[in-house]
């Protein structure tokens, strides 16, 4: 057993870091006591220490995005290393961002958070409603949210609360609302947030300025319109149909690529996957297919893809759609930019004398692609079985802080 001595007040950050690190590996070992009531005592105790530890991470995090030191290890954002490097789900890294960059601005949160006196999913929550207010508005709206956590409301009520802080606001004020949506809310560019869920679909949210907004009435509203009176949907089912049906129909650039047998399309039960690897069923791959063109990519023993094109500078259009079906996303270990919006790569440079051939092409992102041709000895390359290439960076130099007992990332195993 690992024996810890720090004197807490005179240590450094990194002898507190690998403090809190080492004792953390011990409690993950160890079996939880028997007792009911000991352990609810424990985990309470034990997640209001989590909770401040997430206020010194956040911390961490903001020095680092403001000092984009993420862009010189090559990640294309802060968002991106938090997903790679430290494992985080797509939405566990945008909040702990958003409270990166808020903390600054939420003085009061952050000197209760770090004390204990508030948890982090109500930091988190106060963050994300003032990410998009003024500094004003941000000082007023954290005053008013610290106000509800006194009063025991949870984060949930809090969240549901901050969605309309621009009206708490001016009643706090007794002023009338601004006329314009986009100065009452401190900002005047569109936004849309997507989330996956947990069954393959998506959550959306956002807010168009007047501009886009008369775009988007001009081009979905004809088409969200009832079909007849059978038609039972009700407006937003109409509007998500029109939706669809414009990115599916209505821009020439929009692309689905489906992977499938002969024997599905003709009736078959075998399911079939989309680029990504997402399971559709049979059922739904041929409705997919009556109303798209379908493309036969030849596969060979082993599924590898064959060869559709020859020495040339460009790939064609038929190896991209075999580099596509063969690459769901960028090449390089981490990103998850998807296949069909990166950039063809030749793997050893077209400068170098790499031909344009299938097996010596893949899919990088516009971001990674262009690091490489300017890293290309902080990059490793292997290729698996399946033909398909991996890109592996190397980090910028030697790093002097590792936790205990954990190799650096670029020393630890895929």
């Amino acid at each position: 057993m690992e024996v810890v001595g720090v004197d807490v007040a005179g240590a450094s950050t990194i002898e507190l870091v690998n403090a809190a690190s080492a004792i953390a590996a011990e409690l993950a070992r160890r079996t939880p006591p028997e007792s009911p009531a000991a352990c609810m005592e424990l985990a309470e105790a034990l997640a209001a220490t989590g909770d401040m530890h997430e206020a010194a991470l956040a911390g961490f995090v903001g020095v680092v995005d403001r000092g984009r030191e993420v862009q010189r290890w090559g990640f294309p954002s802060t968002r991106a290393w938090l997903r790679s490097r430290l494992g985080m789900r797509d939405a566990r890294a945008k909040e702990r961002l958003t409270l990166a960059r808020q903390q600054h601005r939420l003085e009061d949160v952050s000197r209760r958070w770090a004390a204990g006196e508030i948890s982090a999913g109500h930091a988190a929550t106060i963050a994300g409603a003032v990410a998009r207010l003024d500094d004003d508005d941000c000082r007023a709206a954290e005053k008013i949210l610290l106000g509800m956590v006194a009063q025991g409301f949870s984060a949930g009520k809090i969240a549901s609360f901050g969605r309309r802080i621009g009206d708490v606001i001016a009643e706090r004020d007794g002023t009338e609302p601004a006329p314009d949506a986009d100065i009452r809310r401190g900002h005047e560019q569109s936004w849309i947030d997507s989330t996956r869920s947990l069954d393959g679909g998506r959550y959306i949210k956002g807010w168009l300025n007047a501009e886009d907004a008369a775009v988007w009435d001009g081009t979905l509203g004809p088409l969200a319109k009832p079909a007849g009176t059978d038609d039972t949907r009700d407006l937003s089912q109409r509007t998500a149909a029109a939706l669809s049906s414009v990115m599916s129909g209505g821009h020439k650039a929009t692309k689905v690529t489906v992977i499938c047998d002969l024997d599905t399309l003709t009736g078959g039960a075998a399911p079939a996957r989309l680029a990504d690897g997402t399971a559709i069923p049979a059922a739904q791959a041929r409705r997919i297919a009556l109303a798209a063109g379908v493309a036969p990519l030849l596969l060979g023993q082993g599924g590898l893809p064959l060869y559709l094109g020859r020495t040339e500078r460009f790939a064609s259009p038929a190896q991209r759609r075999v580099l596509e079906a063969l690459n769901p996303t960028c090449a390089v270990q981490g990103c998850e930019v998807p296949g069909t919006l990166c950039e063809v790569d030749h793997v050893n440079g077209w400068a170098l004398g790499s031909p344009t051939d299938i097996d010596q092409l893949t899919l990088t992102c516009g971001w990674h692609n262009r690091y490489k041709a300017s890293n290309p000895d902080r990059i490793d390359i292997s290729r698996g079985p399946d033909g398909r290439y991996t890109y592996r960076l190397h980090p910028p130099g030697p790093r002097t802080v590792s936790a205990p007992g954990r190799p650096p990332p670029w020393q630890q195993a895929a």
